[in-house]
């Protein structure tokens, strides 16, 4: 082997997408932004800002807002692929083929689950946890500041990977999930599928990480009085959540090693011959798929179960059902993953048996619903963003469970499995269920993070917009499906099919028009901060502990650790005529910024690159690097600091005075 072949492997110019002219475009317009961008930060002078109080941080707080950006950002990119799609599909019928190819078009649905799922709906909801669950505990930080810093950075590089094969080599073309025998070595020769495993192995990690940091954090770092059955609703699910991320991450990671082994190293772990088993594969991605499911959706009751008692002025009904709907419906999670392969010959005991237990896992859920339902009932119930987009859930998650429990019937999954209707019934459990509950979400604590609301007008505008054109997108698959349209096709030879594949397309346009009136909301909303900005900073008056705390909370976030009494531990303090502490105040001592995660993560993504293109020196040195950077951080002690008391002492006096305008 040659010195060239050691630094660049199969890296050469044929890599790039010269002779693709939508690749050649999107590559010019990214390039084009990114040029524009890079030149804006130049300009104003923000790199120090940027590295110094955001890059380096180990705040808690601007850790998940900058999971929150990368997923916003990931979003755009994940549905720019979904457009395309609807469009090649409502235009190629009969002799029309098309404006993409059909290994075009096959890269881009699985980019787009890969995007959407790991890239866009894990961040989101991770960014939510983070910077929630040490203010609703009362604790100054998560339990590791640094690891949730180097978490971020490996979910951050996994996304960079992702979108490097957009413009160098290409992507996967097996779908988001990689069945072999198609994502082997003999079907998948080409660099698509090393861009999948070592992109979602790096963002993996970050995640596994960040699971066992919360879990952490929930058990051991909770204020005084605040025991488990008086954590928020919220930290109960973020608690479930991270428990399932712990015990299902590991199983990823084990079965994208196997299968790049079988690529990379000759072994036969999925192949029929050799003693492999590709049904193995199915399983163990199903075992950590299926609880995936539920990674993404359990935060998001959570957030509804504080929205619905804000903006109905009651406490929430069943906190204990709740909490123990929370549980059975963790534990559950685990028995449901081979409802994914009832066509798969496992036979009628088998098929029975996970049928019956998909079913059972409904009724928890069910129980929450009719939870919100209660609540709500004999409420003053506010129309506010936060509780539309609440109500736009319920709508909408209640027809993707329905629809689901159609599937957990074996007979009826064999003939709806591999057609339009599953997309539908899936879409509708994670766009109506975690997209709902994340923009419910951001919409509910934005004041708490940038200390004014978010823009009402545009806000009900993205609502309206993404309700409508969620139902008028997915609504004809069903249809479809029903009729027996197969899933995966970008031709189709009946005309008779065209009107609701322009139907579906209709939609997608119209939550185009959702995401584009959000993105105006942002930009509206910090344009008008001083007029949306409530003196207080707390416009919904929340009942968890977060809201006691300034809007944004200080760097330490409470200068006295809280003490519990309640579930609702806020509304508990107002009533028990609660004031703020004015002596006392004494130094913090807080855990200083490092770049060393951005360091060690950025090595990472360098060897991943480069074992994705067979550059062996390039491994060896980026690996070896990593090894030495994380050796020097762990022996870098000085990596703290002191916040002086007065600090301490002029933020709460503000903070105070604030609180005293806003009830004069």
């Amino acid at each position: 082997m040659s010195f060239s072949q050691l630094v660049f492997g199969r890296l050469s110019w044929d890599a790039l997408p010269l002779h693709v002219p939508i690749v050649l475009g999107t590559f010019v317009v990214v390039a084009v932004l990114g040029a524009a961008l890079l030149g804006a930060i130049t300009y104003y002078r923000l790199w120090g800002t940027l590295w110094h109080d955001w890059f380096t941080s180990i705040d808690h707080k601007k850790i998940g807002i900058m999971y929150m950006v990368l997923g916003l950002v990931m979003l755009l990119r994940g549905f720019a692929d979904a457009l395309m799609m609807r469009l090649q599909q409502a235009m190629s019928f009969g002799d029309n083929v098309g404006y993409l190819p059909p290994e075009h078009y096959d890269q881009i649905f699985t980019a787009h689950g890969v995007i959407m799922i790991f890239f866009v709906a894990m961040p989101l909801v991770t960014g939510l946890m983070n910077y929630l669950v040490p203010l609703q505990i009362g604790a100054r930080d998560v339990a590791f500041p640094f690891l949730n810093n180097f978490s971020f950075w490996m979910t951050t590089f996994g996304a960079m990977l992702v979108m490097a094969s957009l413009f160098i080599g290409e992507f996967a073309r097996t779908g988001w999930l990689a069945y072999p025998p198609l994502s082997g070595i003999d079907y998948s020769p080409d660099v698509g599928m090393d861009y999948y495993i070592w992109a979602l192995q790096i963002a993996g990690v970050g995640t596994l990480l960040s699971g066992v940091n919360l879990v952490v954090t929930i058990v051991k770092m909770r204020a005084p009085g605040m025991s488990l059955m008086k954590m928020p609703v919220f930290t109960w699910t973020a608690l479930c959540t991270n428990v399932l991320i712990v015990a299902a991450f590991p199983v990823l990671t084990a079965v994208l090693a196997l299968l790049s082994l079988d690529r990379y190293a000759g072994t036969h772990f999925f192949t029929n011959d050799g003693g492999g088993n590709a049904m193995m594969y199915i399983n163990l991605i199903w075992i950590w798929g299926h609880p995936e499911v539920y990674i993404l959706i359990l935060p998001l009751f959570g957030a509804f179960s504080e929205i619905v008692p804000t903006f109905t002025g009651k406490r929430l009904f069943g906190y204990t059902s709740m909490v123990y709907a929370t549980i059975v419906i963790t534990i559950l999670s685990y028995l449901v993953w081979l409802h994914h392969f009832f066509t798969m010959g496992s036979g009628a005991s088998v098929n029975s048996f996970f049928g019956i237990t998909t079913m059972i896992i409904s009724i928890p859920t069910g129980a929450k619903i009719f939870n919100w339902l209660f609540t709500m009932y004999r409420g003053r119930i506010r129309f506010e963003v936060p509780m539309l987009w609440t109500l736009g859930f319920m709508t909408t998650f209640v027809i993707g469970g329905m629809t689901g429990v159609m599937l957990a019937v074996p007979p009826a999954d064999f003939v709806l499995h591999n057609s339009l209707f599953l997309i539908a019934h899936f879409h509708n459990v994670i766009i109506g269920g975690v997209l709902f509950g994340l923009f419910a979400a951001i919409n509910y604590w934005a004041p708490k993070a940038l200390g004014f609301r978010l823009d009402p007008f545009w806000g009900k505008c993205s609502f309206w917009f993404w309700l409508v054109g969620f139902v008028l997108a997915f609504a004809p698959l069903y249809v479809l499906g029903f009729m027996g349209v197969t899933r995966r096709l970008s031709h189709f030879d009946d005309p008779s099919l065209q009107i609701w594949f322009v139907i579906a397309l209709v939609g997608a346009v119209l939550i185009l028009c959702g995401i584009v009136c959000m993105l105006i909301q942002f930009y509206v909303s910090w344009r008008k901060r001083d007029e949306l900005r409530d003196v207080s900073g707390d416009p919904w008056d929340g009942r968890t502990l977060e809201w006691s705390t300034s809007s944004p909370p200080p760097d330490y976030n409470f200068a006295f650790t809280p003490r519990v009494h309640d579930t609702d531990a806020w509304y508990d303090m107002k009533r028990r005529g609660y004031e703020r502490p004015t002596t006392g105040f004494a130094a913090i001592h807080m855990p200083k910024n490092t770049g060393a995660g951005f360091i060690i993560a950025a090595l990472c993504a360098l060897c991943g690159f480069a074992l994705i293109w067979h550059m062996w020196l390039v491994v060896g040195v980026s690996f070896a690097a990593m090894l030495v950077a994380v050796i020097v951080h762990t022996f870098n002690y000085r990596r703290d600091f002191h916040i002086p008391a007065e600090d301490v002492v002029r933020t709460e006096d503000a903070r105070t005075q604030a609180l005293a305008a806003a009830h004069v």
